[in-house]
């Protein structure tokens, strides 16, 4: 018998972006629960929340200041409680985004530990000393600059963060943390929710703190190799994990491993070794490199998916990872552009944002969709590049100007490549604050696109399509059948699905232009089509597909 989230489809809310339910601009618990009723018709039944508690915002409440307490913003206990309770009897489930590897400035443990060694919180996060004026080592932060900072009052004493510098990192060498994590993760299942969402695990272990890393330049280097997927992780996640499910044994976990290959997430997902359920990994979209290198950087330079290298790590995913280890599927989070502006098509936006809904979420693997993704939502705009509040975009327009680019075109790029744009209030309907809230949001962004309520009402709408792709996506043959992918042409993404006494070929044509496809032999007689997606010719031995079109055939009978 398997588990419930073996049937999962998770549908992340980003919070402060959904629902506005008392008018300050800012989404909040009461919003969600106000829409709860929205999730099942579109074939949602799994709720993942980014961070909730209590923090400055200094990361968008991955700083956390408190992990017993709502972030006042956001709402309540009161309001939690009423939102897991309408969620359960609506058949819904609760996923909590968790940070394990990092807590705010502003907690009491470290504000305690800042009174020095003799604190027994001191030994909660990592110290070490300079020497001769220089920093313990040379590693790099992923927000820029060094991962140390200096303590406040003490010369040459510094502590260690891999994010922004108010954000210290956990010493999960310390069996008193490790503890407590425990403690904050029971606290919350107690409360009912139905799993969690381990933010950035793959970083709790580092190497040694005195460890040059190899480089050529003068700056700090993001040393990932030092604190990334060491072995320790493994024995930290074992531990944490059988110390919520010795209770709660149906509890879903959730990892976000970002940097892990596939055999590194074989091995984060190892059944009956207390290890996670699934793991998200931020490997699955390979870009084309630009053909021309330039002094820009290239973080905020639109790159395109390289559809072969796609190929190949799904490829991999899908053959490695296999029953009853679990995948996950998606194109974009919180922390990406969104996928209809990283890899849909300018010209047929709608016909992509369909067909690339049905290339992913019927392939092997519980699909996890960002929010406003059903709607086919792109990047907004900001006005400016202040607004991104952001040294690494100052970084990026300060290369960019020297080389030349005009204030528009840096601007540009930025919006179009930026997480934050990917952020934008959801538009529930259209008018003034588009249903979100009724006064300006928390977020000044420019959004294009279709709101819900003229998507749900528009049968051909790309939320419809969201909601007959779920409702197959449900049946044994795209849950538990074996996966097989085609490659048969580069401008096709086909895959088969087969159960013993079923089979399904999934035809997506990643292109710009009209194709035509001879189908193989067992593929050649009558099959009932599910989908279709734009222009779909099919003929006795062949089929033709418009620009970003598709179409699923499904038949009783195996070629096996």
């Amino acid at each position: 018998m398997g588990e419930w989230y073996d049937n999962a489809i998770v549908y992340q809310v980003y919070p402060k972006s959904f629902k506005d339910s008392n008018g300050d601009g800012i989404g909040d618990l009461a919003g969600i629960t106000e829409k709860l009723d929205y999730f099942t018709p579109l074939g949602v039944n799994t709720l993942w929340l980014n961070p909730i508690f209590k923090s400055p915002q200094v990361d968008n409440g991955y700083d956390v200041s408190d992990f017993y307490g709502i972030d006042p913003q956001l709402g309540t206990m009161h309001d939690f409680d009423t939102l897991v309770s309408e969620a359960h009897a609506r058949g819904l489930r609760i996923v909590l985004d968790m940070v394990l590897n990092h807590t705010s400035d502003q907690h009491p443990w470290f504000q305690q530990a800042l009174q020095g060694p003799q604190n027994p919180y001191y030994d909660y996060y990592i110290w070490a000393n300079g020497h001769a004026g220089q920093r313990p080592n040379n590693w790099g932060s992923f927000f820029g600059g060094s991962v140390w900072t200096q303590h406040p009052q003490v010369k040459d004493r510094y502590y260690f963060h891999l994010f922004e510098r108010r954000m210290p990192d956990l010493n999960w060498r310390n069996p008193l943390v490790r503890g407590e994590m425990i403690k904050v993760a029971n606290f919350w299942a107690d409360r009912g929710i139905d799993g969690l969402r381990l933010d950035a695990f793959i970083h709790l272990a580092k190497a040694d703190l005195h460890q040059n890393y190899p480089t050529t330049g003068a700056g700090p280097v993001v040393a990932e190799g030092m604190f990334a997927n060491l072995p320790a992780v493994q024995s930290y996640l074992a531990e944490f994990v059988a110390g919520i499910k010795a209770d709660h044994p149906d509890l879903f976990i959730l990892g976000e491993a970002a940097s892990a290959t596939v055999n590194l997430a074989a091995d984060y997902t190892r059944p009956h070794a207390d290890m996670a359920d699934a793991v998200i990994s931020f490997r699955y979209f390979p870009t084309e490199p630009h053909a021309a290198r330039t002094a820009v950087p290239q973080n905020y330079q639109p790159q395109r998916l390289d559809w072969l290298g796609f190929k190949q790590v799904m490829t991999d995913w899908q053959q490695t990872l296999l029953a009853p280890r679990r995948l996950t599927l998606y194109w974009g989070n919180h922390d990406m552009a969104r996928v209809a502006t990283r890899v849909g098509s300018r010209r047929y936006p709608q016909r992509s944002a369909k067909s690339l809904a049905t290339l992913m979420y019927l392939q092997r693997g519980i699909p996890v969709l960002y929010y406003g993704d059903e709607l086919g939502l792109s990047n907004g705009t900001l006005a400016s590049l202040a607004a991104f509040g952001d040294p690494t975009v100052t970084a990026f327009a300060n290369a960019a100007r020297a080389a030349g680019w005009s204030p528009e075109r840096i601007l540009e790029n930025v919006n179009a490549t930026h997480k934050l744009t990917a952020r934008a209030p959801l538009p529930w309907s259209d008018g003034v604050g588009h249903g979100f809230s009724t006064v300006a949001p928390w977020l000044a962004v420019t959004q294009e696109g279709t709101p819900v309520a003229d998507q749900m009402a528009d049968a051909d709408s790309v939320w419809h399509h969201y909601q007959a792709l779920f409702q197959l996506k449900q049946q044994p043959l795209f849950t538990t059948g074996a996966w097989q992918l085609q490659d048969w042409a580069p401008w096709l993404y086909a895959y088969t699905r087969t159960t013993e006494h079923e089979q399904a070929l999934i035809l997506v044509n990643i292109s710009d232009r009209k194709q035509t496809l001879t189908l193989p032999a067992a593929w050649q007689h009558p099959a009932a089509s599910k989908l279709p997606v734009g222009s779909v010719a099919r003929h006795t031995d062949s089929v033709t597909l418009g620009p970003w079109s598709s179409v699923v055939y499904m038949k009783k009978e195996t070629t096996n």
